[in-house]
């Protein structure tokens, strides 16, 4: 028998240890809702959205709220930060108050939706209700949907984030005309959509805009200064005198570069941190903040690319080929990247589509906020518009994600 008292006594070691770098790493988890004294520069965001919602503490209808803003705008720290406090305050007046959050770009179908709504919001002792993650209809998940409401709560508040990534919006048609379609008969039903999208509300039919009689809220960018006092209100997620004194400023200075985004912001914190460690360090250094924020870009657009298909990185991958070759230009025409997009194609034995299909393909990938796109119209007569794409991130940060496909390991090295 193997003698494993060597690799026991490590894993013990390792037990024991403490580590040296994180006191409350939790602190910098994007999704951990802090006290309100952490929560910085959005104190009249904060009183709007109350105001929204306000009623729904004395069980009465809450106002549909739309919170728009560029991503690491506190838009879904507000959000569940407000409703969390209101549901503690509606327990003082005796009020049953359901709160539930939703990501949609987990969920992006009407039936994972309704799926996670009713069982967030279920106690299935109390209702005898079941909600199987499979095998209903639709409408039978919402009949149970509302049965749960009308037993269990007096209002309930859901919070739907990246509403523009639903495949329709039937769900905001559906929770916004509960009580008026008499699918519930006490429970009030508010929603909080939140989208980084300010057209969102453009994508909407009349129907769906009729029924929703929302408020509008824009979150603007955090300053570098509020960056700063975000992360100084949360570096108390670090022991003592192991962040050095450029830290904070360098990570606020590349966040503030990404259009104010606080995420990026606490990203890059984390990643320092977690690097410092990595390298047995006792101090986190201005060098791991940069190589963290390397790796933030990193991680952020292999989230943004993860699980779409071959055609939309090879017309991704083409951008980034142009951009990199062409370093004076920043924005390129359809017909440019299709060109090359031609030779890709080839290079790699992929079906080749359609300058069409694959124009379409580009406008796919700006509403997922993996390129941008800007317009010119052609003088003279009978000229139309041209669509002109620029990367959102680094070519170099680009081709690194793709790479990381087998399909596209042999073009590493590729100039077109």
């Amino acid at each position: 028998m193997a003698d494993n008292t060597g690799s026991q006594q490590s894993l013990n070691d390792i037990w024991a240890s403490e580590d040296a770098i994180f006191a409350r790493k939790e602190l910098l988890d994007i999704d951990h809702i802090p006290d309100e004294d952490r929560i910085i520069g959005r104190d009249e965001e904060i009183e709007d959205v109350a105001s929204s919602i306000h009623p729904a503490v004395r069980g009465k209808s809450p106002r549909n709220t739309l919170i728009y803003g560029k991503t690491g705008t506190g838009k879904s720290l507000v959000a569940k930060h407000v409703t969390q406090s209101a549901k503690q305050f509606a327990e003082t007046n005796d009020t049953d108050m359901g709160r539930v959050y939703i990501d949609c770009t987990q969920s992006t179908t009407e039936t994972r939706v309704v799926i996670n709504i009713a069982r967030n919001l279920n106690s299935p002792e109390a209702t005898n209700i079941s909600i199987p993650v499979t095998g209903l209809s639709t409408d039978v998940y919402y009949h149970r949907l509302w049965n749960i409401l009308d037993e269990l709560y007096d209002v309930a508040v859901i919070i739907l984030d990246e509403i523009d990534k639903l495949k329709d919006s039937e769900i905001l048609m559906q929770l916004s005309r509960a009580g008026e379609a008499g699918k519930v008969d006490s429970c009030k039903v508010g929603i909080i959509a939140i989208s980084n999208k300010i057209s969102f509300k453009d994508t909407l039919d009349e129907r769906v805009l009729s029924s929703l009689q929302d408020r509008e809220f824009v979150f603007p960018p955090y300053d570098a200064n509020q960056l700063r006092n975000i992360m100084h209100n949360r570096s108390d997620a670090f022991h003592d005198g192991v962040l050095t004194d450029d830290v904070i400023p360098l990570s606020a200075a590349f966040a503030a570069q990404e259009h104010g985004d606080a995420r990026k912001a606490l990203d890059i914190l984390r990643n320092a941190g977690e690097l410092a460690k990595d390298a047995g360090a006792d101090q986190v250094l201005e060098e791991h903040v940069r190589d963290a924020r390397e790796k933030a870009d990193i991680d952020r657009f292999a989230q943004l690319l993860e699980g779409q298909p071959p055609q939309i990185k090879a017309t991704v991958y083409s951008l980034s080929l142009l951009a990199d070759n062409n370093p004076d230009d920043s924005e390129f025409s359809t017909r440019q990247i299709y060109d090359v997009y031609k030779q890709l194609t080839a290079l790699l034995d992929m079906d080749t589509l359609s300058h069409r299909r694959m124009a379409d393909r580009l406008g796919e990938q700006v509403f997922l906020d993996i390129l941008g796109r800007s317009e010119r119209v052609g003088r003279g007569r009978g000229q139309g518009v041209t669509h002109y794409y620029f990367l959102m991130e680094d070519p170099e940060v680009v081709k690194q994600v793709i790479h990381q496909d087998d399909r596209f390991a042999d073009v590493n090295n590729v100039s077109i």
